[in-house]
């Protein structure tokens, strides 16, 4: 399992998150890693031992921060897609069924460690072992591509989330280089700001190419922690910043939309998705627990924190700014210099963060190549791999600029493969040979059918939405800002 924790969004919550997905070959790379660095990354745990555990409030803590990530800036733009009635109460339903899935996905795991004796099962190993306890011999005989699944889609995820954080580096950076003129200390002037003409996004995107190159070619994981505590700590400052600016005059709600056009719903659906799309931080925490039996209840409490603070963003938000909402809320900020700093530190927050997010696909792709050719090469081939990967995902957020529709779309197409798809299938295949009711065999149905119909329809439309915009204002997000 990669060390990666602490990486899910700009909070740092991929560091847990990308712990979870290495492939089994990592968890017993990482097996035998000084424990003090496992203390900081608790997900690492994936495959150790426990040693001294963590307390339930450190897990809690994890779990929080696990969370928070680059999404929650966008939620205020879902709720506009949603309707400011429909959207927190949607949030509210994600936010249970998440969590209920991540219930789930825990219970399953517990299972297999009893049946098979093993101290821990992370995501993919689950799955497998899933398929592996189905009736079905077909299934049976093919449940080694259940961790190839997941394996899949936590590649998809993670670089989906590096493409994110290419978009929103260019876009807060290029709003920032623009308005430097015109940036004042005065932050509650009314005023109109003319930006100063700049170059195009897409350059933006190349000039920090160079450091991401230099950032993933760090394969000390202590390194990567240091980073990972960086980059909390300027996004748990930014954050506080922000909250405190959208709380102050908020206008009269009664001119928004109750509930948003049904076209623009699915849109919605994959920015939330891909806001809470952290399952894989559960298990690893799990297991580095001193006492596992509390972890249910951290669980469902972290998770209840996690939305409450989701919903109240996202409808502040939403709220503070109206339809002249961006796709980041980081792009709403006032032209004052207290503002503007925020907008540097999410940059180095984000920027630190990538590495992170990186290592898990990394982890999952390069110890498969390498392991195909000569200890000569090994080196030479796992730089390679890396310089191609942080190239694709700078060249995707090139040919897709658009932050909002990247979010929905990395969201759409995997997050709700691992977060609503898989975890109730998962419990079927997992129990139905020891007696099922029809109404839990419903409830699972259910939520994967409505999980798969979002990633049919928000896939569509945020495509949709991509291509339309290709000839009409496709680098948006770089806005002015009018007070």
């Amino acid at each position: 399992m990669s060390v990666t924790k602490s990486t899910e969004g700009p909070q740092g919550a991929v560091a847990i998150k990308l712990d979870l997905m290495s492939p089994p070959e990592s968890a017993k790379k990482l097996e035998n890693k000084d424990s003090t660095f496992l203390e900081e990354s608790p997900s690492e745990s994936a495959g150790l031992k426990k040693t001294k555990g963590i307390t339930v409030f450190q897990a809690l803590i994890h779990l929080v921060k696990g969370n928070m990530g680059t999404g929650i800036l966008g939620l205020p733009l879902a709720v506009k897609n949603a309707g400011i009635l429909m959207g927190p109460l949607s949030l509210l339903v994600m936010g249970f069924i998440a969590c209920h899935c991540m219930h789930i996905l825990v219970k399953c795991a517990q299972r297999f460690c009893k049946r098979l004796n093993k101290p821990f099962m992370d995501y993919g190993d689950t799955v497998m072992h899933g398929l592996e306890a189905n009736p079905n011999a077909w299934l049976q005989n093919h449940a080694h591509w259940g961790r190839h699944i997941v394996s899949f889609f936590l590649i998809v995820t993670q670089l989906g989330f590096c493409c994110v954080y290419i978009v929103f580096l260019a876009d807060n950076l290029k709003q920032v280089v623009e308005a430097v003129n015109s940036t004042t200390n005065n932050c509650y002037s009314n005023e109109t700001v003319i930006l100063t003409p700049t170059m195009d996004s897409r350059l933006y995107m190349l000039s920090f190419l160079p450091f991401l190159v230099l950032l993933v070619l760090i394969r000390n994981l202590r390194i990567l922690t240091i980073f990972s505590m960086l980059a909390n700590i300027s996004m748990l400052v930014s954050l506080v910043i922000i909250i405190q600016y959208i709380t102050q005059e908020i206008p009269d709600p009664s001119r928004l939309p109750l509930v948003a056009s049904w076209k623009t719903y699915p849109l919605f659906f994959g920015t939330a998705i891909f806001s809470f799309e952290s399952i894989g931080v559960v298990l690893p925490l799990e297991n580095k627990m001193k006492n596992a039996r509390h972890f249910p209840a951290i669980l469902s409490l972290g998770m209840s924190i996690v939305t409450s603070l989701y919903i109240g963003m996202a409808a502040l938000g939403y709220l503070r700014f109206g339809d002249d909402i961006k796709a980041s809320i980081s792009l709403n900020l006032p032209n004052c210099w207290l503002y503007q700093s925020v907008k540097l530190l999410y940059i180095a927050g984000i920027l630190c963060t990538y590495a992170l997010q990186f290592y898990v696909p990394a982890e999952i792709i390069i110890p498969f190549a390498i392991s195909r050719v000569s200890t000569r090469w090994a080196l030479p081939l796992d730089l390679s791999i890396r310089l191609v990967m942080v190239c694709l995902t700078c060249l995707l957020a090139i040919l897709i600029p658009r932050l909002d529709l990247v979010i929905s779309l990395v969201g759409s197409v995997s997050g709700t493969a691992l977060a609503l798809i898989i975890p109730p299938l998962l419990e079927v295949t997992t129990f139905y040979s020891e007696g099922m009711s029809p109404l839990t065999i419903f409830k699972d149905a259910l939520i994967s059918i409505l999980g798969f119909v979002g990633f049919v329809v928000g896939t569509y439309q945020a495509l949709n939405e991509l291509l339309k915009s290709e000839d009409s204002h496709p680098f948006s997000n770089s806005t002015t800002f009018v007070r």
